[in-house]
C-alpha cells in the first residue's frame, strides 16, 4: 500500500533548533523523526512511500537515502520551489499513488494509533476519506455530527467558525489528528495550487462521506514546539527501560 508523508515544513514553532536542521531530522532517542514516521507508516502495511521536501531540502533527500540503504521504499516529490501545504503538495503527488486507499501522514506526529484499524474503517464505511481524531485541548477543531461525518471547523482563538450541511444538526468539537486514509476519487475534486487539506474537506463535506475515527486511548504527539519535543524524549527514553 502508499503513503505520504508530510516533511516539507519550516519547523518555525520550534525556534532557533530549526534554524539549521529540518524539523523532520530532529534527533528523537537515536532516530530522526522522519526515521520514526517512516517506520510508523511501514509497520502498518504502507511501504510504499512518497516524502515530500522543502526546508533543507538537501538535508531530508540525504536522510532518505540512509532509509533506503535500509530497505525502505521511498520516492521524493521535491517542493523546493514552492511550498504547497497540505493539500496542494498531495495534489503535485497525485500520479504517485494507484486506485488503491492511501495513507497521509504528518511527519512531526508521534503516536501508538492503529492506522490498520483506520484503514479497515474507511474501507467498510466507503469513505472519501477517514480522518483520525482525538480529545484533547487546542484551538482549532472539526465540527463533526453523530456519525462522525465531518460537518465543520471552528478556531476557539479568534471565533471563527465554518458550518457546511445541515445547520441544525447537533456538532462536537473534536481535534484532527493528522492521519487520514483518502481514497484517490478524492483527486477529482482538488485544484493544482497553495491550500490545506482541511480547507479541501470543508469544502466537500456536504456531498461526500468525509468521516472521522475517534481514538483518546494511547499516546499521541505533535512534536511543534521545543517542550513537547523534550515529553517526547522522556516518554521514549522511559519505555527503553
Amino acid at each position: 500500500m502508499k503513503a505520504m508523508i508530510m516533511a516539507a515544513g519550516l519547523g518555525t514553532r520550534l525556534g532557533k533548533i530549526t534554524k539549521t536542521i529540518p524539523k523532520v531530522l530532529i534527533d528523537i532517542n537515536g532516530k530522526s523523526m522522519l526515521r520514526l514516521a517512516v517506520e510508523k507508516c511501514a509497520a502498518h502495511g504502507f511501504e510504499d512511500i512518497i516524502i515530500n521536501v522543502h526546508h533543507f531540502a538537501d538535508m531530508v533527500e540525504e536522510e532518505i537515502r540512509r532509509l533506503r540503504r535500509l530497505g525502505f521504499m521511498i520516492t521524493i516529490s521535491d517542493e523546493r520551489d514552492k511550498l504547497l501545504d497540505t493539500g496542494g503538495g498531495l495534489y503535485k503527488a497525485r500520479k504517485f499513488f494507484d486506485s488503491n486507499p492511501f495513507l497521509l501522514y504528518n511527519a512531526d506526529i508521534i503516536t501508538d494509533l492503529d492506522i490498520s484499524m483506520l484503514l479497515s474503517y474507511h474501507i467498510r464505511n466507503k469513505n472519501l476519506a477517514t480522518l483520525a481524531v482525538r480529545n484533547r485541548p487546542g484551538a482549532r477543531y472539526f465540527l463533526v455530527n453523530s456519525e462522525g461525518l465531518l460537518r465543520g471547523w471552528c478556531n476557539k482563538v479568534t471565533g471563527e467558525r465554518i458550518v457546511t450541511g445541515n445547520s441544525d444538526e447537533k456538532l462536537t468539537e473534536i481535534a484532527f489528528s493528522s492521519i487520514h486514509i483518502i481514497d484517490p476519487g478524492l483527486f477529482n475534486y482538488m485544484p493544482e495550487g497553495i491550500y490545506s487539506m482541511t480547507t479541501l474537506y470543508l469544502q466537500l463535506a456536504a456531498a461526500h462521506r468525509i468521516s472521522t475515527v475517534r481514538v483518546d486511548s494511547g499516546y499521541w504527539f505533535n512534536t511543534g514546539t521545543p517542550e513537547i519535543l523534550e515529553e517526547v524524549r522522556r516518554m521514549f527514553a522511559a519505555a527503553k527501560r
